[in-house]
């Protein structure tokens, strides 16, 4: 059986794909004192849903992303190595994750088996060295588990019902902070939450649309031929 979100609780939705999630784990120090549930879910289910084209599929944009996060890395004293081919296959730690129900210990290890080792973790010889890396070696069973596979998939649809639209994204008192560069924002807000309240913030949040019922491809400049 499957367990619900629990939205009262705060939470951190990620998806080991992410270079910048790793990057935000690494700053767990950082983050406000509250327990965050760590909440894995599958980043291509969330752009489905939500009409989103990845980066990786936009060559100058994927370019960009890659060298935006070893400069951030860099920048943060982070150690850092991309895997030896991105976009990969983040299915099988995202259900060792899920069948673990990892808590940050747990997830980090993976986090930086991937991101600060640059290792493969969705090849046969790869996920099994992970397994054995946080002491699960038998996750590839583990992850074949019709209940592993369905709480993933509830964890995603879940996460789609409270707005969610990518990661890393925390989500407290209600309110959704995407990115990496969002962990000021969320540290501002945690300590002054009436500011989501103040009355330019409320009048932005409710902007209406400029483009209202323009269609993607209405949206497309003329053809100046």
């Amino acid at each position: 059986m499957t367990v619900g979100i629990d939205a009262k609780q705060a939470l951190w939705f990620y998806d080991f794909v992410s270079p910048f999630t790793y990057l935000l784990l690494e700053q767990h120090d950082k983050w406000p004192g509250f327990d965050f549930a760590f909440t894995p879910v599958v980043l291509n289910d969330l752009y489905r849903h939500w009409g989103q084209a990845p980066a990786s599929t936009v060559p100058s944009k994927r370019t960009f992303m890659y060298r935006h996060a070893l400069f951030r890395a860099e920048q943060l004293g982070i150690p850092f190595k991309m895997p030896p081919a991105h976009p990969f296959d983040s299915m099988k730690p995202l259900l060792l994750a899920t069948a673990a129900k990892g808590d940050v210990q747990f997830v980090r290890e993976i986090f930086r088996f991937i991101w600060r080792e640059g290792r493969d973790p969705s090849s046969e010889s790869g996920f099994a060295e992970l397994c054995e890396r946080v002491g699960m070696p038998d996750g590839p069973t583990l992850i074949q588990d019709p209940e592993v596979i369905a709480q993933l998939r509830r964890n995603g649809a879940d996460a789609i019902g409270l707005g969610v639209y990518g990661v890393p994204t925390f989500r407290l008192n209600d309110q959704l902070f995407w990115g990496e560069d969002a962990l000021p924002m969320v540290l501002y807000c945690a300590r002054t939450p009436n500011w989501l309240e103040s009355k330019e913030v409320k009048r932005i949040s409710s902007l209406p649309s400029g483009l209202t019922n323009m269609s993607p491809q209405a949206a497309k400049p003329a053809d100046p031929s």
